[in-house]
């Protein structure tokens, strides 16, 4: 059963950086034939999810109005290690939430799942972004 794992949250001021990590373990497909389609998800009190970024088949970034031009994702998949990111960057407050990185790893090639579908397979737990004033 693959599980994700998120990392690298934590407290900032506002106009701050975080880098989250989010690494995938139990996967025992052929890594190298492997795509590892991944999405990045933030959940505030009281409010919905809502997806944030995805990355394709072809590395292809898309990215929530919201975010764009801030945050950056990015993955990596040495060996049978499969390593997602998210770079924030200039947080403000209404970045506060519990963000959760989601993945499919396919062999045919193609990542239907993205930030705005949700239709990933495997969701990570989360990790909190506090953002202060």
């Amino acid at each position: 059963q693959v599980q994700l794992v998120e990392s690298g949250g934590g407290s900032v001021q506002s106009g701050g950086s975080l880098r989250l990590s989010c690494a995938a373990s139990g996967y025992t497909g052929d890594n190298t034939r492997t795509t590892y389609c991944v999405g990045w998800f933030r959940q505030a009190p009281g409010k919905e999810r809502e997806g944030v970024a995805s990355i394709g088949a072809d590395g292809r970034s898309t990215y929530a109005d919201s975010v764009k031009g801030r945050f950056s994702i990015s993955r990596s998949q040495d060996n049978a290690v499969n390593t997602a990111y998210l770079m924030l960057n200039n947080l403000s407050p209404e970045d506060t939430a519990m963000y959760y990185c989601a993945a499919d790893l396919r062999y045919d090639g193609f990542c239907p799942a993205t930030h705005t579908n949700m239709a990933y397979q495997y969701w990570g737990q989360g990790t909190q972004v506090t953002v202060s004033s």
